[in-house]
């Protein structure tokens, strides 16, 4: 499917065509050719990794909107005052100047699977012999009651990193004293199990220094969450009589917002509120739905190869993907782009693949040096991605151990940054 102009216009995106692109288009000298659709943790290090090993055997092109990305892993320490947003920040020069790969900031807004091309907002038309789409996430309209993307400056979502993480804080610095910051936490499957809940443990560092009478309200759909009893012992450790978790059986599945009243309904109770932070139910990246790839809301892969069920031509990696077991994290898409990359130089150019192992670990901060993580390994079936280890962190932990938990995941994101943007 290819869309003109136009029709891109006509679905609201037309900042899009503010953005310059160069006219790429095939490469004359005849080598295989890779397009990588989203620049995050799937697409950065695919595209590293496939135009590091084939050593230019492979032309490696990389479409991302954004000049600086930030990611939505450690945002949450940014709101909690532990980092600054510049340290999410991440540029993809290093992936041109010394792995070649051409990166062209610019919009993927459609995809012909039978000419094998993608479309490019600014006019481009880019022709591959393997695709990767790895746009993160979308919402799903009517997720929330009373929201959609017209909101999100009044209530924001602060689940793509950036303007809306900054957005977010700066709403939590401007809180009355005494005031209440409510989250709408999302269903069952969305980016980061435990992001929400590490979220407002971030918030409620932040008040409990600077305004410790204010109050943290969670209204939730899902009967138990990522990690609960660490968060829960977290929170009534370090912050006690402060958050109060609102699950299904008490209304937390039954809400509707009012952005402009700045008003929270739970199951007929009414709240007014100071911050609101909705995150909608989430679906894959519209370009995916594009594609022609997605079944449902999420787009179905074989995890041997990270290839759409739907399309052998095309890989799909990270939150956009439907494969198994994994969670939907950063580091799930960067294992996931590796055993794609590998694959893909395999059909390409004829080098070794061997058989497909990934692994994943969500780190969480709950208050200064107190951190806690869940993790594991997986193995590829050919139903799907199949979890063969795991480990979670145990309530009642010492601070030594927790601080070291924490010291391992300021290496990690120092080292997983440096592998997907080199």
């Amino acid at each position: 499917m290819t869309l003109n102009r136009r029709a891109f216009i006509g679905t609201g995106a037309a900042v899009a065509a503010t953005l310059s692109a160069p006219m790429v288009m095939g490469a004359a000298h005849g080598k295989p050719r890779v397009v990588v659709v989203g620049g995050g943790a799937g697409g950065a290090t695919v595209a590293r990794y496939i135009a590091k090993d084939s050593k230019g055997e492979i032309d490696v092109t990389l479409i991302e909107p954004t000049r600086k990305y930030y990611t939505c892993f450690f945002s949450n320490l940014y709101i909690g005052g532990f980092r600054q947003l510049s340290s999410i920040g991440h540029t993809y020069g290093t992936l041109a100047a010394e792995y070649g790969v051409n990166v062209v900031h610019d919009w993927a807004v459609g995809i012909d699977r039978d000419a094998k091309t993608v479309s490019l907002a600014g006019g481009a038309v880019l022709p591959y012999d393997r695709l990767v789409l790895s746009p993160g996430i979308d919402f799903i309209p009517g997720g929330v009651n009373g929201w959609d993307v017209s909101s999100q400056n009044k209530m924001p979502h602060a689940y793509k990193a950036g303007s809306q993480t900054e957005l977010l804080k700066a709403q939590l610095e401007s809180m009355p004293q005494g005031g209440t910051y409510a989250m709408v936490a999302p269903p069952n499957p969305f980016r980061c199990p435990p992001g929400p809940y590490e979220r407002v443990s971030m918030v409620a560092h932040y008040l409990k220094v600077n305004n410790p009478t204010a109050k943290i309200l969670i209204a939730d759909p899902k009967p138990k969450f990522s990690k609960q009893a660490l968060f829960q012992e977290a929170w009534g450790t370090h912050y006690d009589g402060m958050i109060e978790w609102i699950g299904p059986d008490f209304g937390g599945d039954n809400v509707t917002v009012n952005a402009d009243a700045m008003t929270l309904d739970i199951d007929g109770e009414e709240t007014k509120v100071d911050v609101c932070n909705v995150i909608p139910a989430m679906k894959a990246g519209r370009i995916c739905e594009l594609a022609g790839v997605t079944e449902g809301n999420w787009a179905p892969v074989g995890g041997h190869t990270m290839q759409s069920r739907i399309d052998e031509n095309i890989h799909v990696l990270g939150d956009s993907c439907s494969q198994g077991d994994m969670p939907k994290s950063g580091f799930s898409a960067n294992s996931q782009a590796k055993v794609a990359a590998m694959a893909i130089r395999g059909a390409l150019t004829g080098s070794k693949v061997f058989p497909a192992k990934f692994s994943n670990t969500c780190w969480s901060l709950l208050e200064t040096d107190d951190g806690i993580k869940v993790g594991a390994t997986y193995e590829a079936t050919d139903e799907k991605i199949a979890k063969v280890a795991g480990f979670i962190s145990k309530t009642g932990e010492d601070a030594a151990l927790r601080k070291a938990t924490y010291e391992e995941s300021v290496g990690w994101y120092a080292g997983m940054t440096a592998d997907m943007f080199g």
